[in-house]
Order: C-alpha cells, then structure tokens, then sequence
C-alpha cells in the first residue's frame, strides 16, 4: 500500500538503515547537503510528492519525487528500498497518475533491483558517473577569455546549449536564482560555456560546452577555473561518466577527489 507522507520523522530508522546498506543507498543523500536539500526540505514544498510503501503496516521503501505537472516531468529525488515489490507498485503508481510524464532517476549502480524493474519499462540509461569533490584547490588560474552570462550573450549562449535535458538553456537564464553561467568568448563569439549551481553549501558545475573546433585549447579548463574562483568560499561537488578518463583528469589537477561509494546510475522512462 503507498500512502502519502506529510513527515518523515516516524521513518528515520528506515532512512539510516537503507542509506547505509552499500548496495541500497541513494546516491542522491551521499552528503548532508544532499540530505537536507532531497529530504528533509524537499518534504512539504508544493511539487514535491514523498511516499511510503507499506506492508502489513511496514514501511519497505520511501520515495520523494519532484512532479512539475506542467511540463509533464518528474524527477525522482530520494528511493530507498530493499524490496522489488516496493518499487514495482511505486512505478505502477506513477503509471496510473503520470501517463505521458518523462520520468528521470538517479540511482545506486549496485541497486539490480530499480535497474531491472526500469530495464524492463524500456528506460534510457546513460554511461555510470562518479562523484568528486573539491578538496585543494588549485591556485589561481587563467581566466582570460570567460566572461559572465549578460544579455549580449544571451541568444549564442541558448542557442548552442544541449537540448536534450531538463535544464535547457531557455531555463537556465531564467533561474539566475539558481545557476551562474560563465563564457567562453573568442571575437565576440561564444564558443563554451559552463553553468553551475549557485544556491547551495555544495554547488556543482552542471553542463559544459566547448565547440567543437575549439576544443584541446584549454577552454575547459578555464571554463571550470572561472567556476572555481567564483564559488568561493562554498564547496564543489561534481558528477562525471566513469569513463570520461581526460575529465577525471582535468578535475583531479584542479583539486577534485573521488567520493568512494558515491556512484551513480541516470535512466529515463517515459511513461506510459
């Protein structure tokens, strides 16, 4: 049975003893920004949709979603369980109320029984990445050539950001609440940009674009530099595909760690 929550103080023991299975913990509550940020805040706000499974009064797994009904999204924000009778009535019930909706989760790569169960819908699943954090920053590097997002810049930048993901570049620009955006600018044309979270203890740079004709030339580099400088003193937390060798390579020189046990796994369903 899944009921609604208005708390999650009765199912604390639930969330501690799930998050720290190693094979069932959520990625997404790997720190205690991330705690505060997908659960214990995340409960109450209008979008956000936390649910139990119970059986024979029995929690076996809770879920928070953030459902945005107007755009037809929905994020999967907390899922611990153990049981695959718990996440198969949870998709069923998202099947029965969000027909339509694309659904995206960020999961456990040891968790075989959410990547069946979403194997098994037909969901998309992207490269594994790691998490790293900033430990020791780099000293001051150059950042000539980046420059912060203004209006002048503002339809190249949209026009060459990734399409195919929530955060567009139409929407990045019109939550500056959440992101700051820094350029790269060659002549007076944009040829990279990186945005990164602004409104976090931990905030992360998010999507980096660096043309192709432009690449090998240190605009990476830059580009994350810039972040660097400009998010201090908050700390730095980053995902990136385990087999992305030269990126792991670029965050590790500028004073990124590997988080152990912080993988995560990202699918796509589309309701149905």
């Amino acid at each position: 049975m899944i009921q609604k929550l208005t708390s999650l103080d009765p199912y604390m023991d639930f969330i501690r003893e799930i998050n720290s299975d190693p094979v069932f913990s959520d990625p997404m509550l790997s720190t205690q920004e991330n705690m505060s940020a997908n659960l214990y805040r995340a409960v109450g706000k209008p979008d956000n949709h936390a649910l139990g499974v119970f059986r024979g009064g029995v929690m076996t797994g809770l879920f928070v979603f953030l459902i945005i009904e107007d755009e037809k999204y929905i994020e999967m924000l907390v899922g611990l369980s153990r049981s695959a009778e718990a996440y198969e009535e949870t998709a069923g019930y998202l099947q029965a109320n969000y027909p339509g909706f694309q659904a995206d989760f960020v999961f456990n790569p040891s968790n075989s029984l959410l990547r069946k169960l979403l194997a098994g819908k037909g969901a998309a699943f992207e490269e594994e990445q790691q998490k790293m954090v900033l430990t020791n920053p780099c000293p001051a590097a150059d950042t000539s050539g980046i420059e912060p997002l203004t209006e002048r810049y503002r339809e190249q930048y949209i026009a060459m950001h990734e399409t195919g993901c929530y955060w567009t570049g139409d929407k990045v620009v019109q939550t500056p609440e959440r992101f700051n955006v820094f350029l790269a600018v060659e002549n007076g044309l944009v040829i990279g940009y990186r945005d990164i979270t602004n409104c976090f203890e931990e905030n992360e740079p998010f999507d980096l674009k660096v043309k192709e004709d432009r690449r090998r030339r240190g605009w990476g580099r830059k580009l994350l530099a810039k972040a660097i400088e400009a998010n201090r003193p908050k700390g730095m937390a980053l995902l990136v595909d385990v087999g992305n060798i030269p990126a792991i390579r670029l965050y590790e020189s500028a004073g990124f760690v590997r988080v152990p046990g912080a993988d995560s796994l990202t699918a796509t369903w589309n309701i149905r």
